[in-house]
């Protein structure tokens, strides 16, 4: 569990340094790569709550 949140983590980030570098300083390419981002972090958030709920019935 504790890799998946260090995984969560790092994604988040990546989102973030790509949204700030499309917002901030107006690079296009960065909206593409954040939303992939965004694509990977839901993708790890469902595992982590797959995990969770396996972890609360022990």
């Amino acid at each position: 569990m504790k890799d998946l949140i260090e995984k969560i983590n790092a994604e988040f980030e990546t989102f973030k340094t790509e949204s700030e570098s499309l917002i901030e300083k107006g690079t296009k390419a960065a909206g593409p790569r954040a939303r992939k981002s965004t694509l990977e972090l839901e993708k790890l958030l469902k595992e982590f709550r797959k995990v969770s709920v396996e972890e609360s019935k022990k």
